[in-house]
């Protein structure tokens, strides 16, 4: 029997929604084991004067097996 835990954390990056999921979860595994899965919850863009996204900012929700 396994037991797992949901961890919530917000990612942001300029180049694109992937890569704010990508650093996120690179950022997250350093501390956290055994990551099985993650749920993108929120998307927000942060836009300049002229409506172009210069952020892109992502609400994630992470699984993980607890040893």
């Amino acid at each position: 029997m396994s037991v797992s835990k949901v961890i919530e954390l917000s990612s942001s990056s300029p180049k694109s929604i992937e890569d704010a999921v990508q650093t996120g979860l690179r950022k997250m595994a350093h501390t956290v084991k055994n990551i099985k899965g993650a749920w993108v919850n929120d998307i927000k863009v942060v836009t300049d004067a002229d409506g172009g996204v210069t952020e892109w900012r992502v609400n994630m929700r992470i699984n993980f097996v607890v040893e």
